[in-house]
């Protein structure tokens, strides 16, 4: 037989007769002229036609009628009308076909047949089917070749490059950037000054401006370690882990609320943000931070500290009165599993609720391996405080319990009312290659830990690394942090990143070491002035050939301006505050200013971390300047430009008022003098100094405003709003 006509015969599958049975001639006769047409063009393409079967269930025979799929028998021999086939054209809870209801008369056409007993033709008919898709990403072939691509494969510490200018290079983290610069033919920025260092370095890791004498301290310190004692400064503030500690409450949904119309408080949520930000500054071994938030209980049930850390799990939405209780439950687990999945292994392992993942070589039945992890936890019911004994007596905090076990089940289509196979707990085939073996008792989620920061791992330490990376240049190694699947995007410098996450491993898992060894490099003391030949080869800045300028975060924006103005209160921890917001904003509450009791001034005045988080009504400054969104994990904070941005800052309450303190702290500083004036508020807002011709324009408009009227203090609080609201204040270069 020719090759063509081997493989038409190969596209052509047909409705085989069933052996041994014969049907009345009428009936052959409605299946061929009536049945299967509708078959054909209705059905086929999904179930047998081409190779492709979606649920396990086929439509080209009738011994596969009668075995069904994935949901069990499509026919129902004793109640026929109440065929799963029946109920799916009807759409009653399945939706079959899903691009639309058949048509009445197929529909009718459908329900004779199968009320027959599906009578059967005994001559095959030819379909001309699509050509099969290639294996999917989830087949054994598939994952198997999936475990050899780069974010699969086990962490391997790279040689560092040689490069031509090694004079350029502090660290091996310059000569991996370089080696790639020198390949494109692109030169390193020069080295930033020291004023435009002190004020990176300063937001960076402390999320605060520098004050003026720090500034002066720095740049007239011309040790040859000026520099190293200024990173080690910053990293033993303790205002470090209140900048750090906000970049994890991002990823793990941090709220204080349960969102939806009520959102009702969760209570003593504060606990657990107080636990991130005092291990970011006690640098707790990272692997140790991930144990304690998903299994602190099963480890240590006798620490505050441990139990707090367990409150990872109450930190997303949940609806207190749901239509579907078995499915909102199963959506709070899907929060858990995605991010989960996510945060620690850089896996979108959420797209395998339903089915297995279109592009990533996730089965649905690992996806709901790790819900096994998760499913004996209780429902976020308020009987999640506990009490924990101490010395000094019991504390309570926000926290998890495990209840009844019981069979963990994949879900058919999603959907908690259709059980599928039986699944207990593991963990991405993918990755472990099926080894991996879990009990199914108290302890797992503490031997799943285990393994998310075993070394035999290949996601962790890179996921982390790469986040590193991106909070430091603004863009990650690899630019989707929560995936390092096909979804996302390449590395740029996946040598780099792999020597990095060795060096996080191999250092303890320590990040305080990560950190300085980043900002003591030359790669990131590079200016971020562009220049002709870098903008013309790589206009985006992929390969690093300058320091990325940046916007104030949300949080930033809201503290800088309080540091500026002389009004920030440095109080650490304790329950969230509550700052004033304006009643046009709390009017869009269903219950205006309902759980938003304001604080005190002295308290209201305190960091942006220490702001209570609800979900439905967010701080204004916050809001407009690009705040996480708390409904899922938010790996990057996307940047805006928008109009209410300029007319919040211009017109709002919180900065026409931080402009009152600002002058008054002016005129407190430098009586009696416009010019030391207008010195200090340009020092305090960008750090430097101003040129003669910026001094003799501003001294200029507060001339003019004086001219126009209005009293001194009036034209310097004016002057003052001015200051705050310049792209100098919020742009770091």
């Amino acid at each position: 037989m020719p090759a063509a006509l081997a493989m038409a015969s190969w596209l052509l599958p047909s409705f085989g007769a069933e052996p041994g049975r014969a049907f009345p001639a009428d009936q052959v006769r409605f299946f061929e002229e009536k049945v299967r047409p509708i078959l054909e063009t209705r059905c086929l393409k999904c179930h047998g036609g081409g190779g492709k079967v979606k649920g396990g269930f086929r439509v080209d025979s009738r011994a596969a009628f009668i075995q069904g799929g994935e949901l069990g028998p499509a026919i129902n021999a004793e109640r026929p009308d109440e065929s799963l086939i029946l109920q799916a054209i009807r759409y009653e809870d399945l939706e079959m076909p899903p691009a639309g209801k058949l048509p009445a008369g197929e529909q009718e056409i459908l329900s004779r047949w199968v009320r027959q007993g599906l009578p059967w033709g005994t001559q095959p008919t030819p379909v001309v089917a699509s050509m099969p898709n290639p294996e999917g990403p989830t087949s054994a072939g598939s994952i198997a070749r999936a475990r050899e691509e780069w974010s699969y494969r086990p962490v391997v510490r790279p040689m560092v490059p040689e490069v031509k200018h090694s004079g350029w290079a502090r660290n091996p983290i310059d000569a991996f950037v370089l080696s790639r610069l020198e390949r494109e033919g692109l030169e390193p920025a020069p080295e930033a000054d020291r004023v435009a260092l002190i004020r990176r370095l300063t937001f960076d890791l402390i999320g605060l401006p520098p004050t003026p004498e720090e500034v002066d301290r720095f740049v007239a310190d011309r040790s040859p370690i000026a520099y190293d004692r200024l990173v080690d400064r910053l990293l033993d503030s303790p205002h470090y882990g209140e900048r750090w500690g906000r970049h994890w409450l991002d990823l793990v949904r941090y709220a204080e609320t349960n969102g939806y119309e009520r959102d009702n408080p969760k209570p003593l949520a504060w606990r657990y943000r107080d636990y991130v930000i005092d291990a970011f500054n006690r640098d707790k071994a990272y692997d140790r931070f991930v144990l304690e938030q998903l299994a602190g209980d099963e480890i240590d049930p006798a620490s505050v500290e441990a139990m707090t850390a367990t409150g990872y799990y109450r930190l997303g939405i949940w609806d207190d009165e749901p239509a579907d209780r078995a499915l909102a439950r199963y959506d709070v687990l899907d929060g858990v599993v995605s991010t989960t999945g996510q945060v620690f292994l850089g896996m979108t392992l959420n797209c395998a609720r339903c089915h297995d993942h279109k592009v990533d070589p996730i089965p649905q039945a690992d996806y709901y391996r790790l819900i096994a992890f998760f499913k004996d936890l209780s429902d976020s019911d308020g009987k999640d405080i506990r009490k924990v004994e101490t010395a000094r007596g019991s504390i309570e905090v926000m926290s998890i319990r495990e209840h009844r076990r019981g069979p963990a089940h994949v879900l058919l289509r999603g959907n908690p009312s259709i059980l599928g196979p039986e699944v207990t707990p593991g963990v991405p085939g993918v990755i472990s290659a099926g080894a991996e073996t879990f009990a199914d008792d108290r302890g797992k989620r503490r031997a799943l830990a285990d393994w998310i920061v075993a070394p035999r791992n290949p996601r962790t330490a890179r996921v982390l690394a790469n986040r590193l990376w991106q909070y430091h240049f603004g863009r990650g190694i690899v630019p989707t942090p929560n995936d390092f699947g096909k979804l996302g995007e390449a590395a740029t410098h996946p040598e780099l990143l792999d020597w990095l996450a060795s060096e996080l491993t191999s250092g303890g898992w320590r990040i305080k070491r990560m950190h300085r060894m980043i900002v003591m490099s030359s790669i990131y003391r590079m200016s971020s002035r562009p220049s002709a030949a870098g903008l013309a080869a790589d206009p985006s800045n992929r390969w690093f050939w300058r320091f990325p300028m940046r916007r104030l975060s949300a949080e930033e924006v809201r503290d800088a301006i309080l540091a500026v103005s002389g009004s920030l209160r440095p109080k650490a921890g304790g329950p969230s505050i509550r700052p004033p917001i304006p009643a046009e904003v709390l009017a869009g509450q269903s219950v205006p200013g309902r759980g938003w009791d304001v604080s005190p001034p002295e308290e209201a005045a305190r960091r942006s971390v220490y702001v209570h988080v609800k979900r439905s009504l967010l701080v204004p400054i916050l809001a407009t300047h690009d705040a996480a969104d708390t409904d899922s994990s938010c790996p990057v904070r996307y940047t805006t430009t928008v109009p209410t941005q300029a007319l919040g800052l211009l017109n709002g309450e919180f900065a026409n008022e931080q402009a009152t303190y600002l002058a008054d702290r002016l005129i407190r500083e430098e009586p009696g003098d416009p010019a030391g004036q207008v010195r200090l508020a340009i020092r305090l807002t960008t750090s430097r100094e101003p040129s003669p011709e910026e001094l003799r324009r501003d001294l200029a408009f507060l001339r003019d405003l004086r001219d126009r009227g209005l009293a001194d203090r009036e034209a310097i609080v004016q002057y003052a709003l001015l200051v705050l609201n310049a792209n100098a204040f919020f742009y770091l270069d």
